[in-house]
């Protein structure tokens, strides 16, 4: 839309050279400041990119939902909507995607950072040759910011000790504040700031949530910004950790939609369906899709389950509209600081569908990625114990809804999040607000758009030339294709005729109104490995075939219809995935599934630490859960101690050792389900001593059995066994701390004391894998 600024193939500018001319002395010289040359157009508006994580189309009030968001009534109301929007079906891909302008394979993002392999598609990294819109804005005059969840920076990078070439900063933001994993506690995440790691700024007792500690920085950058740099535009990509599990908002949030939801998931479908309809936001024909035959219907839910059910759907409806208004803290700033006139602002709702994997629900998700086999009772039962349903959204529990209110949440389609073949997994609301260019219109714009057409539309309403070179990098072709004139001209071409998708083996091509597209090896929802997963190929999946232009929703397969057209379909993806880095065909699956071993993981086996080392990600510190290994504590124990020697993981899953009132004790806490715990019989004598936690498996198998014995000076005091335990990993985004126990407590034992630092003095903490499998 704006005329092409000059001279933007190669980034960073050359240096302007000085305009005066140095003589033998001041008299003789002359002197002319530099004019440095204007790099950006008078009017270039400010940008703000808002994208919600986990949430599918069917739960805002905006398009029919249930879940109310007046951010996003507003937004729409002053701006345009598009109702074929996409994503990649999964959040590091679409964030990758979205901020570089290119398909997520070919910049190796063909799943989260957390699984990254050796081929191209899958690394895990943004590479060099597709620079971040970030950094192409920056080297023009923008300031840049970045907000929230990021989850683009390898696991094995995420420590406090770098290297941070792959962090947000790294990456052409000036400014990050939030959390580098794929998710976290919204009551005490594990927080950075730039490059350093960072406590929240309040506790959960004292009224401390994420997504408004997200809106509070947020609204204060732009502050300083207004007053130290108000004439440069800015760029803020404020990227929730809501409605992505755990969900965690405060009780009088889920209280608002208490009753709301008591018929279930088959009856949302069919409101949320009518009133979309009714609202215009899909068109008057389509169809509503049908539940899987192996997705279960509310009938299926035993009457004694069904309030857990509801109950679970409430908190993740509060937690919604909750980060909603939190987006409308943000917008009501914008106007305050008379930002709003001239800013483009993007509401993405959802990097992927609605998430199913809470899989039959659950009070610990991580339960799920461990692939632990639970029931529902075992979850009622535990929550029972803690407070009953009122407890759920606190942070007592890491709480996920039933995978079939993913399903609804994705209203009217088929699919949800991981599933690439289906646009519940895929579509998502965008709505785009600019008042100084752009015309309120309450007809939904309808061209097919992709993720990755975000950034080149940036370009072109800045006037911005891609670069060919940045850094010194030769830059790959954006795959994206700008739709900056659909937003004043809603018949105007946009965005493109062709879009693959792929994850996990998931897989779909998008070509001139068709899709074809092959569900994959397996559903997202249903816990475990389906038979057969160790010897499949992509060549046993069935395809189908939808014209989407007459089948809004894919309600009917042509493939059996329409064989050549289905073949031809297949092929363009096929020339799409070699082209793109996707083979091969479910490379994503490869850790996961078939090479858990070759999980992220520290190459070492052997470490030595602090007294006070803290905040080392999970990812990045000893398997004290999951390998064998002796840990050994150096250290002056006072009398009648009290306090954390040392803590991994969280309260929804860790294990920790500490003092009690002199007496040793030891908790594996797998995943609240099961807690074992192990305290010595008296109190540990005062003085110096060593003490030695050593773990090993019982019995060598996934999950399997864990003995622990403790020792105090070489003497055996204690020692127990743990029935089950977590063969992957307790959390995503908490740690090890030595000394204290910082983030969430992972023992209920202490957590009213925490962060429950221990009194004495730890002078050294030695952790060695071992090859012991037996006593």
């Amino acid at each position: 839309m704006a005329p092409l600024l000059p001279d933007g193939g190669v980034l960073p500018f050359p240096p302007t050279p000085s305009g005066s001319i140095a003589g033998r002395t001041l008299a003789e010289s002359t002197y002319h400041p530099r004019e440095i040359p204007a790099r950006l157009h008078e009017d270039s508006p400010n940008i703000v990119i808002v994208l919600i994580d986990d949430a599918g189309p069917g739960l805002p009030s905006t398009f029919g939902g249930e879940v109310t968001t007046t951010t996003m009534d507003r937004i729409c109301a002053e701006g345009v909507t598009y109702n074929r929007f996409h994503t990649t079906a999964m959040c590091s891909p679409t964030r990758a995607s979205l901020l570089t302008g290119r398909n997520h394979h070919e910049i190796g993002n063909g799943q989260i950072a957390e699984l990254a392999n050796d081929w191209d598609g899958y690394a895990g990294k943004i590479p060099r040759s597709s620079a971040t819109v970030a950094e192409v804005l920056r080297q023009y005059g923008y300031a840049t910011s970045a907000f929230g969840k990021w989850h683009n920076t390898p696991a094995e990078e995420t420590t406090a000790a770098g290297p941070f070439d792959n962090w947000p900063t790294g990456l052409g933001f000036e400014y990050f504040y939030g959390f580098l994993a794929g998710e976290a506690s919204q009551y005490e995440p594990n927080l950075v700031r730039n490059t350093t790691v960072v406590p929240p700024p309040r506790t959960p007792e004292e009224g401390y949530h994420l997504s408004e500690d997200l809106a509070d920085d947020a609204i204060s950058w732009l502050r300083r910004h207004k007053a130290f740099n108000a004439d440069k535009p800015f760029l803020m990509y404020w990227a929730s950790g809501a409605v992505h599990g755990p969900h965690h908002v405060m009780k009088e949030w889920a209280d608002k939609y208490d009753g709301k939801f008591d018929d279930g998931w088959d009856a949302y479908r069919e409101r949320v369906f009518e009133r979309a309809k009714g609202t215009g936001w899909i068109p008057q024909d389509s169809v509503l899709t049908e539940r899987h035959p192996q997705m279960p219907a509310w009938d299926d839910i035993p009457e004694d389950e069904k309030p857990f059910q509801r109950r679970l759907m409430e908190v993740a409806a509060g937690y919604a509209e909750h980060v909603d208004v939190q987006v409308g803290r943000l917008a009501d700033e914008l106007d305050a600081l008379g930002y709003a006139d001239n800013t483009l602002f993007l509401y993405i709702w959802g990097d992927n569908g609605s998430s199913g994997e809470g899989q039959n629900g659950t009070i610990s998700e991580l339960l799920a990625q461990n692939g632990i086999p639970t029931t529902v009772r075992q979850h009622i039962d535990a929550l029972d114990e803690l407070g009953g349903l009122d407890v759920l959204g606190s942070p007592l529990v890491d709480n996920q809804y039933h995978a079939g209110w993913a399903w609804a949440g994705s209203t009217p389609y088929k699919g949800m999040k991981l599933m690439a073949s289906h646009l519940g997994g895929t579509r998502n609301p965008m709505a785009v607000r600019w008042p100084a260019k752009v015309a309120a219109d309450p007809v939904p714009r309808t061209q097919f758009l992709h993720c990755n057409d975000v950034v080149p539309t940036i370009y072109q309403v800045v006037g911005i030339e891609p670069p060919r070179t940045v850094s010194g990098e030769t830059q790959m072709p954006l795959a994206g294709v700008g739709f900056a004139q659909t937003l004043v001209d809603r018949d105007a071409e946009g965005g493109k005729k062709t879009q693959y998708f792929e994850i996990m083996g998931s897989r779909g091509i998008y070509h001139d109104g068709w899709f074809a597209g092959a569900v994959g090896p397996r559903l997202p929802w249903i816990p475990g490995l389906p038979p057969g997963m160790a010897t499949w190929t992509p060549d046993q999946d069935t395809w189908e075939l939808y014209n989407l232009d007459e089948d809004w929703t894919q309600a009917h397969d042509l493939a059996e219809q329409m064989p050549e057209k289905l073949a031809q379909m297949r092929e363009t993806f096929a020339i799409e995935a070699a082209k793109n880095a996707v083979l091969p065909i479910g490379g994503g699956l490869w850790v996961p599934v078939y090479h858990p071993e070759l999980r992220i993981a520290p190459p070492f086996t052997e470490w030595e630490f602090s007294g006070d080392m803290i905040r080392m990600p999970e990812f990045c510190a000893p398997g004290l859960g999951n390998k064998n290994n002796t840990v050994t504590i150096d250290l002056d124990v006072p009398a009648n101690a009290n306090g954390v020697l040392y803590a991994l993981g969280s309260g929804a899953g860790g294990l920790t050792c500490f003092f009690d009132n002199g007496r040793l004790c030891y908790e594996y806490n797998l995943f609240i389900l099961q807690k074992t715990k192990i305290r010595s019989p008296a109190p540990i004598a005062a003085g110096p001593h060593t003490i030695t936690v050593t773990t090993w498996y019982a019995a060598m198998r996934p999950a399997g059995p864990l003995t622990v014995s403790i020792a105090v000076d070489g003497v055996d005091v204690v020692s127990g066994t743990v029935p089950v335990s977590a063969p992957l990993l307790f959390t995503a985004n908490d740690c090890l701390d030595i000394g204290v126990c910082l983030g969430s407590p992972v023992s209920m034992d202490y957590r009213d004391r925490a962060p429950f630092p221990f009194e004495g003095l730890i002078r050294k903490v030695h952790v060695a894998y071992s090859e012991r499998t037996h006593q």
